[in-house]
Parts: C-alpha cells; sequence; structure tokens
C-alpha cells in the first residue's frame, strides 16, 4: 500500500507531527495510543466497548497467539478480526519483546530464537519465515519484524550483535513479506530500531533499516529499566535517523507525561499495559495525576473520576468503584479498565487537536506541569496519611 502514511502536519515547536495512516481495515489518526490485547483480548472489556472510547487500533502478540490457541486455528477461523470480533486495525508484536521478557527461557540464534514454551515446556521456534508466516495467518494489519531486545546495562559488544542480528532479520522479513503478497495485499510491516543506550549504534541501525523502505518503523529496546531521562534520549536519539514519511512507534511506553515527551520527539503511536494493568489493582489516571482508589479518602466521594471526560464509567461515583475494586469485583476492572483506556485516548485526541490549532507545545507543557504536580501532592497527601494512622496506633498503646 504505496503512500500509505499521510504527514498532515509538523509542529513548529518541537517535532511533534500529526499523521494518518492507511490499513486494510480502516485509517489511524496519529499520534495515537493502542491499547493492548496480548492474548486476542483487552483484559476486561469488549470490542465494543473500545470502540464506544475512541479506540482506533489496538494489538496482539505473535509469540502467544502462536502459543495458544495457534495461528492456523486462528486462520480458519477468519483471521484474528473475526476471531475476536474486532474489525479494526490490528498491530502484532513479533515476539520479540519475549527475547527479552522472558531470557531465562530462549536460546538466540543466527537464525532465530528457540523458546521453552512458558506453558508447558515445549519447544518453540521464532525465525524471520515462522514470525511472519505466524502475522500472514492472524492477517495483522501491521506485523513487526523479528528483532533482539538487548536488556539495560549492557555490555556494548553485546549491543553491536544484537544490533547485527536484527538487522538481517528485518531485511529478511521484508524479503518474506514482499515475495509472499502479504505487503502488496495492504499489509503492513514496521522495522524495529535497537542500539540499547548507544546513541551511534542507534543512529547506525536507524540509518541502515530506513535504507530498506520499510512502510513504517519501530524504536524498541526503551522502557526496559533504564531511568527515565535515558529513555527519553535514546528516542531523541533514533527519531531524527528515521524516515520522515514514515509512521514512527515506540513499542511499549508509557505514563501520560511520557508520552506527551514522546510526541514532541516524533512519535506517532505508542502502546503499553500500563493503563490496563493499574486499572485492575484501582489506579485511575486523572489530569492531576493517579488516584489510588484502595485510599480511605475515597470511601463516601460522591465525585466522578474525572469530571468532563464523557463514558460509561463517568456515571459511577470514586465511592462505588472503591467498593468494587475493594471487594474484588469483576466490574470494577472493566470500569476502571475503560476509563484509564479512554484516558489515554483522549489524551491523544487532545495532542492531536493542539497539533492542528498550532499550541501543541505550550499546551504540552503546561499539561505535564498540572499532572506532575498533582501527583506530587497526592504522593505528599498519602504519606502525611499514613504517618497519621501511624501516630493513631502508637497513641492506642
Amino acid at each position: 500500500m504505496a503512500g500509505a502514511f499521510e504527514l498532515l502536519l509538523t509542529d513548529t515547536a518541537t517535532a511533534a507531527r500529526r499523521g494518518r495512516l492507511r490499513t486494510r481495515h480502516g485509517l489511524v489518526e496519529t499520534p495515537i495510543f493502542m491499547p493492548v490485547g496480548t492474548q486476542g483480548t483487552v483484559k476486561s472489556v469488549t470490542p465494543r466497548q473500545l470502540r464506544d472510547i475512541g479506540a482506533q487500533i489496538i494489538l496482539g502478540n505473535t509469540y502467544h497467539l502462536g502459543l495458544r490457541p495457534g495461528a492456523p486455528l486462528i486462520r480458519e477461523l477468519g483471521g484474528l478480526h473475526g476471531f475476536m470480533g474486532w474489525d479494526g486495525p490490528i498491530l502484532t508484536d513479533s515476539g520479540g519483546f519475549q527475547v527479552f521478557s522472558l531470557a531465562k527461557l530462549r536460546d538466540v540464534r543466527e537464525d532465530g530464537v528457540a523458546f521453552a514454551s512458558h506453558l508447558d515446556g515445549a519447544r518453540l521456534f521464532l525465525g524471520p519465515a515462522e514470525v511472519m508466516g505466524i502475522q500472514r495467518d492472524l492477517g495483522s494489519d501491521i506485523a513487526m519484524v523479528l528483532d533482539e531486545c538487548p536488556p539495560w546495562p549492557c555490555e556494548r559488544d553485546e549491543c553491536v550483535r544484537a544490533v547485527a542480528r536484527s538487522a538481517r532479520w528485518a531485511r529478511e522479513c521484508r524479503r518474506l513479506a514482499e515475495e509472499s503478497g502479504f505487503l502488496a495485499a495492504g499489509h503492513h510491516v514496521f522495522a524495529i530500531v535497537q542500539g540499547s543506550t548507544f546513541d551511534d549504534l542507534r543512529r547506525q541501525a536507524a540509518e541502515e533499516l530506513g535504507a530498506m523502505d520499510f512502510p513504517g518503523y519501530a524504536v524498541g529496546g526503551v522502557s526496559v529499566g533504564e531511568p527515565e531521562p535515558e529513555m527519553l534520549k535514546q528516542v531523541g536519539a533514533t527519531t531524527p535517523f528515521l524516515p520522515a514519511n514514515k509512521p514512527r512507534y515506540t513499542m511499549g511506553l508509557g505514563t501520560p507525561p511520557q508520552l506527551l515527551r514522546m510526541v514532541a520527539l516524533g512519535v506517532d503511536m505508542f502502546d503499553c499495559v500500563l493503563p490496563t494493568r493499574v486499572a485492575r489493582n484501582g489506579l485511575v489516571f486523572t489530569p492531576d495525576g493517579p488516584l489510588n482508589l484502595r485510599n480511605e479518602r475515597y470511601r463516601r466521594d460522591p465525585l466522578p473520576l474525572v469530571e468532563g471526560l464523557s463514558n460509561y464509567t463517568a456515571g459511577f461515583s470514586r465511592a462505588y468503584l472503591r467498593h468494587l475494586t475493594m471487594a474484588g469485583e469483576i466490574l470494577g476492572c472493566t470500569l476502571l479498565t475503560l476509563h484509564n483506556l479512554h484516558f489515554y485516548l483522549d489524551l491523544m485526541a487532545q495532542a492531536r487537536a493542539h497539533l492542528e490549532a498550532g499550541d501543541f507545545g505550550t499546551w504540552h507543557r503546561a499539561w505535564i506541569a498540572r499532572y506532575e504536580t498533582g501527583a506530587a501532592d497526592r504522593l505528599g497527601q498519602a504519606q502525611r496519611g499514613d504517618e497519621s494512622r501511624e501516630q493513631r496506633l502508637h497513641a492506642a498503646f
């Protein structure tokens, strides 16, 4: 699908971009956040609920779906779209992150990665051919190349090998996608830039992969344990060397301020399990920082989570949502997940609107300042509350 990404504008005060990506299952307006559905589902919410809060594109995972229920079964039942009942675009990770996250269960070789299944120990091999074959069976709108995500920290020699290996695998993935007709049929394949915290290796990888003319590019190997300033530095060291006419995706990030800072660095697409994972533990996002519903102060709070954010969860009080959380009710997971995902999606919609209005630079700095000030205030209140409880306990004895 030639010319699938349209760069509509670039902010004059930052490197932020407003774009539009065409896929086989519809348009994606960027910058955008993508909810994560590793196992063919975004935990605790339905595809219809995702549509209702403005989700445009979601993620699946090649490694996990390849293991269970298996790519042939999913292909037989209509591909991942038909299997899970989602009619919008789907991006699938190649399993490259599992090279990092399942380090004790895998063996990296020149031709791919041999895994011991985390389910039953069965052997699974993922090379470029296997990764592209599974994603073809899934019917992915955007398939990711196989890559090796080095840990943090890592020695330079280790990173050099990972960057070179990832480039070889990327070239093979692109060849397979072209020869199989995957690209000609309108599917996209994104390359992944590695390089850990070595600026020169990131530039080298970005330029080498850029010359291969992929439909899109991802910044990989960030948010793997490094401090946030280093993470931002590495994204900033990568994006200037990626093709300007292709979408840019930072994998596995992050908090709301991190997303806005990444947008300002020229990133278009994001995914992260954070908003869904913390929702299941009673933590929700607000413009004034995260709010922990397990805190006693919300026991009688009649307010909605966020004034003016219109979704189904907004019809319930903080007190009721806290009750569901403390009682371990499934409905609590659903309502808080809907809220957090909508908060992220709405934040990206605001970013798009401010890019179009020409004031993204000032808006995003003010938004981050409010969020981080509120987060610090709430942390201080919580700490003071802990001190007060401790004082009451001492007084009782």
